[in-house]
């Protein structure tokens, strides 16, 4: 990501719509785990550390992260020592192995997906899980991938196969934000058609609605957890996967 955009992440990312709706459907899906008590859990490229509050509710979490400034706002949380590291070769906790880890929305930066899974898997107890989530359809492209340094956004059967060929076992996969997928593919259609996405600043994407609509988009997109783990969603503009290490 660029430099300046950790900083209005870090901003809005406890309160934007589309990061507490992700969070409530992660934790619902998490929950599920049935994760022994004080579960170690990795996150590998935790960003700002939105995600390690929620985390820390199921075990003794470990954190890392490759940007300086967004280490810097994961550690003031306090709840873990965020600790520099990147995938597939410089993850910082040599000798651990882990009950759960999760790699939410990272995948997509990396030129070697595939070596990057399996050095997760290296990390992973015997039956250790994994929890991804990644963007969805390249036809979705926008602004937003290109400042956040994206490399590709991917199909279901594309992430499956790809963890599949890292030796995981798929237990469950489905697109997420699945509700408000039909208005972000026409506003992203528009946008490119018309040429209106806002080069000027950081990202659109990240601007906080006015409180009502805030509150309705973050409820709307939350409904999803009673849908997540019973019903595979035919299209979103995310995908998710539960693996498992054979």
């Amino acid at each position: 990501m660029e430099k300046d955009f950790y900083y209005q992440y870090a901003a809005v990312e406890d309160k934007h719509w589309w990061f507490i709706g992700r969070r409530r459907i992660l934790e619902n899906v998490i929950r599920q785990l049935k994760l022994p008590e004080n579960a170690k859990i990795l996150e590998a490229g935790c960003g700002t550390g939105g995600n390690l509050p929620m985390l820390s509710r199921f075990g003794e979490v470990s954190a890392m992260e490759i940007e300086e400034t967004a280490r810097i706002f994961a550690n003031e949380r306090q709840i873990t020592t965020v600790k520099a590291g990147s995938l597939p070769d410089k993850i910082p906790f040599e000798y651990e192995e882990y009950d759960l880890i999760v790699a939410f929305d990272v995948l997509e930066h990396l030129d070697d997906d595939l070596t990057a899974l399996k050095a997760l898997r290296s990390h992973l107890k015997p039956s250790g899980w994994l929890v991804l989530t990644v963007p969805a359809f390249q036809f979705l492209w926008s602004h937003h991938d290109d400042i956040n340094h994206h490399r590709r956004r991917y199909r279901l059967k594309d992430l499956e196969h790809i963890v599949r060929k890292a030796n995981f076992t798929v237990h469950y996969s489905s697109y997420f934000n699945f509700f408000l997928f039909p208005l972000v593919t026409v506003v992203r259609f528009f946008s490119k058609i018309l040429r209106i996405e806002k080069k000027s600043q950081i990202s659109s994407d990240l601007t906080l609605p006015s409180e009502p609509v805030n509150k309705f988009l973050s409820t709307l997109f939350a409904q999803e957890q009673h849908l997540i783990n019973k019903f595979r969603l035919p299209f979103g503009v995310s995908a998710l996967l539960v693996g498992q290490k054979d």
